[in-house]
């Protein structure tokens, strides 16, 4: 904790050994549990190894009278003062055994049960950089080191919950089918009959490695009558609820929840090379899509999958009314729900370099007025 600890060093001077490890199913947050023998701690680690957020969980030794600064000296985590404890005497050594890692469905945060009884929360919004650490058990009043976990039980306890059943739920057999069909036959209704699908496109930027949640497949909708393009939609992101969104909005519901889609004449194979790079984007990258978001190309502009070797195109608008653009109606998509929230369908329209800076100093409102002003379609040719 910087106050735990920041980074990703070992505390100096410290003996302190990992007693448990686990890595969240998106790959992109590792939970670590270390004790010296005196105190355990857990830090919650990006991709880079550095510390996103921490909670102390346990005194093993009598509590001092006040906070032990020559530990903070030292780079270690400190023993609780007994005026902050449930026991001021100190614990057992944690029985790993006895414990079991439950990841959040976003995956930007964690909880550790003992026993089936809840240890310790580090939930997305604890940022030691800022002085807000995890919930611990033990912990009976609020300290830069660990907030009591018993003030917030009656909110995390139901959320625990929920992401054992939904993991549950991923690993069932006939899961992902029963998703995936739900999917598939929202598209049918709105879209009419499918052409291609391609299966986990995420993949070929996770290098590879097979059960990187999330799994998403693109859904090919050729033109028919009455509608002169194509619509390319992933199948997949919906399953989980994306990270980060409770840090922005009081009602994650209308948002946790999306699609990708791409209205193309261009040839599916080409207009759906944009998928892999977006697929798994919010749970790699533990953000979230929210309609008017601008994303950036992570390579050069002329390797962009919607543009040709010339094309400018530097990164996409996500939008979730396109008709506010030039071209035909866009069809609806609305309608799909997963475990009460409303699935969003938000289409994708390439943008230039500047464009994606202007948005970002102006706002994806006035991007979307100054492409409706120049007749820029949300229908990709």
């Amino acid at each position: 904790m910087s106050v735990l600890r920041k980074g990703g060093a070992s505390p100096r001077g410290s003996a302190a050994k990992v007693v448990h490890a686990a890595a969240s199913p998106y790959g992109s947050r590792r939970l670590v549990i270390e004790t010296d023998g005196d105190v355990t701690a857990a830090y919650l680690k990006d991709a880079r190894d550095s510390v996103v957020g921490a909670t102390w969980v346990a005194n093993h030794r009598k509590a001092p009278r006040d906070l032990d600064q020559s530990r903070l000296d030292a780079g270690r985590p400190p023993l609780l003062p007994e005026s902050h404890l449930r026991d001021p005497a100190g614990r057992k050594a944690l029985d790993t055994e006895s414990l079991e890692v439950v990841w959040f469905e976003e995956g930007d945060g964690v909880a550790v049960l003992e026993a089936g009884d809840p240890l310790f929360v580090i939930p997305g919004w604890s940022d030691m950089g800022r002085g807000i650490p995890g919930y611990a058990r033990d912990a009976t009043r609020q300290s830069p080191f660990a907030f009591p976990l018993d003030e917030e039980i009656e909110d995390f306890g139901p959320r625990i919950e929920s992401a054992r059943e939904h993991w549950k739920r991923c690993r069932a057999d006939d899961s992902w089918a029963e998703f995936q069909q739900s999917v598939l036959g929202h598209l049918l209704q709105w879209l009419g009959p499918s052409g291609h699908y391609w299966h986990d496109v995420g993949r070929q930027l996770a290098s590879g490695r097979a059960g990187v949640a999330p799994t998403v497949g693109v859904s090919e909708r050729p033109a028919k009558d009455g509608r002169e393009f194509t619509v390319l939609s992933t199948v997949g992101m919906s399953r989980q609820r994306m990270p980060t969104v409770e840090l922005y909005e009081d009602d994650v519901a209308p948002y946790g929840r999306i699609e990708l889609a791409v209205a193309s004449t261009l040839p599916s194979q080409k207009a759906g090379s944009i998928f892999p790079w977006l697929a798994q984007y919010p749970w790699r990258s533990v953000t979230w899509f929210a309609p008017g978001d601008v994303v950036k190309w992570y390579h050069e502009a002329r390797t962009f999958p919607l543009g040709s070797g010339e094309s400018s195109w530097e990164g996409v608008l996500l939008l979730d009314d396109p008709n506010r653009l030039t071209g035909p109606e866009a069809p609806a998509l609305t309608g799909l729900t997963l475990n009460g929230d409303a699935v969003r369908w938000l289409w994708l329209v390439p943008i230039t370099g500047e464009e994606h800076r202007y948005a970002k100093s102006e706002g994806s409102d006035a991007l979307v007025r100054r492409l409706a002003q120049q007749g820029r379609s949300w229908v990709i040719s």
